[in-house]
């Protein structure tokens, strides 16, 4: 230990100088060559990976703003095709509706002058029928009358030749 008393942690010697050099110059080269630069590797591939998963994700966002455009006019696309068809389907029911007000109108006015050609043709039957039921009374009425006039049988030759005269100047 005696050569411990001239040590002096302060004021270090040549020779501890030289040896801590060159001890911490072989362990710096040995660290560097099988510690720091797999490190060193280690860290540029971790920083080579989140480049490029900041890339990808990057890529990702504006696929995703690319699709949500895309899906944003399939749906203005899907919701124009769906307006078009129920524009169509409201002329093609309008359409409808108005072809069968004409038919049922065609339908209504053929009903109605057969049903008021049927009338016409019952008036005349009834005036007919009157008409007949008129004549018969008439002539029923006539016949009694004459028949009380006509007492004797003079009368009846003399009012013969009277009605034969009038037909003669008919």
């Amino acid at each position: 230990m005696l050569f411990l008393v001239d040590f002096s942690p302060i004021v270090p010697a040549f020779g501890l100088i030289f040896w801590t050099v060159i001890i911490f110059a072989f362990v710096w080269i040995v660290i560097g060559k099988f510690a720091f630069r797999p490190i060193a590797q280690a860290l540029k591939a971790r920083e080579n990976s989140i480049d490029e998963a900041l890339r990808s994700a990057e890529h990702a966002r504006e696929e995703m703003k690319n699709l949500s455009a895309q899906n944003e006019e399939l749906l203005n696309q899907a919701r124009m095709e769906r307006a078009a068809m129920l524009d169509d389907a409201r002329k093609i029911k309008d359409q409808i509706l108005a072809e069968a007000k004409e038919k049922a109108d065609i339908e209504y006015r053929r009903k109605v002058e057969s049903a008021m050609g049927d009338i016409r043709n019952r008036e005349q039957e009834m005036m007919v029928n009157v008409k007949n039921e008129a004549g018969k009374l008439a002539l029923e009425i006539a016949e009694k009358i004459i028949r009380r006039e006509l007492a004797s049988n003079k009368d009846h030759e003399a009012f013969a030749a009277q009605l034969a005269n009038e037909i003669n100047l008919n």
